[in-house]
């Protein structure tokens, strides 16, 4: 864990007055100092400043669920002695990792897979579901990973190891349900807008600086805005952009920044500075992650880290809010399918002889992704755009022992494990809900929390505090998504807060230019990385489809750049961390 609060003493394990109780914690509380002072009026001691210690004297008062009490993000391990019990939890949203290995007698856990597979006891081997939901996903959703031997705990989960067994469960949900209809659009937007400077205000608390990671999209100038609302003045914002044009959002931070008038520091990156740090960064994720936003993501921590220990990050608000092309896809699929048959096989015809464009976002990428998921239902259609293999994909693309050892599995399966029977109010509930579960929280925060971890800089989201998270769960999904119109709530809640261009900005995210390189300065590294000779001696890939990859991205046919980076990303994990 940084030291980020108490510098001095707040050293770990922290234990109570007796020694009975030990802890050891990752991430911030940030109600600590309420809950303290809640303590100390009930005569519990402190030995130190540092937020972890309430954890260990609030469990002390209620047990398991001091769980309910907790803001912040954070996995913790706690020992009880007198009970001769593990008590081990993660934040409600997923903002903070852990991983556990259990062989029925001996309970490990870690932030990180690595520091596990030290233990001669863990199966560090390749597991095939595991690689089956990489594959259709770009990650691995809890509580698979990548080994067979290692588990996640999922948000929102607590894990009480005792006698020599586990058992998980679930403490904290995201309930969908309209509770908000009632209330005036007006008065919403007041109450939402309070809601989310509570939410940034609690985020200050630190004795280190704060900066902003700003992208120069609509949150992370909203967290910009909401600094200003409460009164900080002295605001340092943070970004990089790209000399690609079609990637590039210098113009829009820079007018965030100058709108609010921060000490603005921004780098932009050239090619060469993304490619040199491929081997830096593949060491850094042990477990696949083919998100090709890391890559940035990495350089901004590090260049954040030069001036600040802490920042504030604008993850989230497209999950809350609806905030993807995706959801807007979502409705055009439903006017899609009302087109007769003759006449869509004609458009499908046409979308397919699109030329190829190696651009960020580009219309014939986005085209023949919409049309790819079309004849799937909508929960399966929409990770299909999201994600990278199709089901019929995989099974050309894995080899004879892989697909024998993954007989009866699913990963489609998984969505609708995660979804369980709960009710929602609509179809675009689901999606929103599987969003955060999965893309924001096994994607989103798996990459910025290794991006920036890596260079020693704790970055906090005001979009998921969990009070924020279970008020805006309540907003119909109307008001998230009107027509085609992505946000509608909180775009008009910022409207006055924000610079008009910003708001009126479509959505690019932070990509780099990989279809390009891998036709230029990456070519060589994917031909040597997915050779056939290679994949043969691995395997678990079919040298064929991946040479048809290969030679249609090449070619430009077909622009292969999630499939071929998804790949190349695994061949990079398994030369640091694959065991076979």
């Amino acid at each position: 864990r940084l030291s980020i609060i108490d510098l001095v003493s707040g050293t770990q394990p922290i234990g109570n007055e007796d020694g009975t109780v030990q802890i050891v914690f990752n991430g911030e509380i940030y109600n600590f100092p309420e809950l303290k002072r809640e303590l100390e009026g009930k005569g519990h001691r402190f030995c130190t400043r540092t937020d972890t210690e309430v954890i260990v004297h609030l469990y002390e008062e209620m047990g398991e669920g001091c769980l309910e009490r907790l803001n912040g993000m954070f996995a913790l391990a706690l020992w009880d002695d007198k009970r001769k019990r593990l008590f081990l939890a993660r934040d409600r949203i997923g903002i903070k990792p852990l991983y556990y290995a259990h062989n029925g007698k001996d309970l490990a856990f870690a932030s990180e897979p690595k520091a596990l597979l030290k233990l001669p006891w863990v199966d560090g081997g390749l597991d095939p579901e595991g690689l089956s939901h990489y594959l259709s996903y770009d990650f691995i959703p809890a509580p698979w990973t990548i080994y067979r031997g290692i588990r996640k705990l999922p948000p929102g989960y607590r894990g009480i190891f005792e006698g020599g067994e586990f058992r998980t469960e679930r403490y904290w949900d995201m309930d969908m349900g309209d509770r908000l209809r009632g209330l005036k659009e007006e008065d919403l937007k007041e109450v939402l807008w309070e809601e989310f400077c509570r939410s940034v205000r609690m985020r200050l608390i630190s004795d280190v600086p704060i900066g902003v990671l700003l992208s120069g999209g609509i949150d992370s100038t909203s967290v910009l805005a909401a600094l200003r609302y409460e009164g900080v003045s002295d605001v340092r914002t943070f970004s990089v952009g790209f000399e690609d044009p079609s990637f590039d959002e210098s113009r829009y931070f820079r007018k965030a920044a100058s709108f609010f008038e921060t000490e603005h520091h921004d780098e932009i990156l050239a090619p060469g500075i993304l490619l040199e740090i491929i081997p830096e960064v593949a060491s850094i994720l042990d477990e696949p992650l083919a998100d090709a936003s890391i890559m940035p993501t990495y350089l901004l921590s590090r260049f954040t880290r030069g001036y600040v220990k802490v920042a504030l990050g604008g993850d989230g608000g497209d999950e809350l809010f609806a905030g993807y092309p995706t959801y807007q896809a979502f409705v055009l699929a439903r006017l899609y399918e009302r087109i007769p048959s003759p006449a869509r096989a004609v458009l499908e015809a046409v979308v397919r002889r699109l030329p190829v464009s190696f651009d960020n976002m580009s219309f014939d990428f986005r085209a023949k992704k919409f049309i790819q998921g079309i004849p799937y239902p909508p929960i399966e259609r929409h990770y299909l755009w999201l994600g990278t293999f199709s089901p019929q994909e995989k099974e050309e693309l894995l080899t004879d022992g892989i697909r024998g050892a993954l007989e009866g599995s699913d990963s489609f399966r998984v969505l609708h494990d995660y979804l369980g029977g709960r009710a929602f109010s609509s179809e675009l509930g689901k999606l929103l809900y599987l969003d955060t579960k999965l893309y924001l929280q096994e994607g989103v925060l798996a990459k910025v929390d290794r991006a920036s971890m890596a260079h020693g800089l704790e970055v906090r989201v005001p979009f998921l505090d969990h009070l924020f998270v279970e008020f805006v769960t309540g907003i119909p999904e109307g008001l998230k998504l009107r027509r085609l119109k992505t946000k509608y709530i909180w775009k008009e809640t910022i409207r006055e807060r924000v610079p008009r261009e910003i708001l009126k900005r479509g959505k690019k995210g932070f990509g780099i230019p990989v279809a390009k390189w891998l036709c230029g300065e990456l070519r060589e590294m994917m031909l040597e990385l997915l050779s056939e000779e290679r994949l043969r001696r691995q395997g678990i890939f079919d040298p064929r489809p991946v040479e048809r990859l290969i030679e249609d991205h090449l070619a430009r046919r077909v622009d292969n750049r999630k499939k071929l980076w998804n790949l190349l990303i695994f061949q990079l994990w398994w030369d640091h961390f694959g065991r076979g």
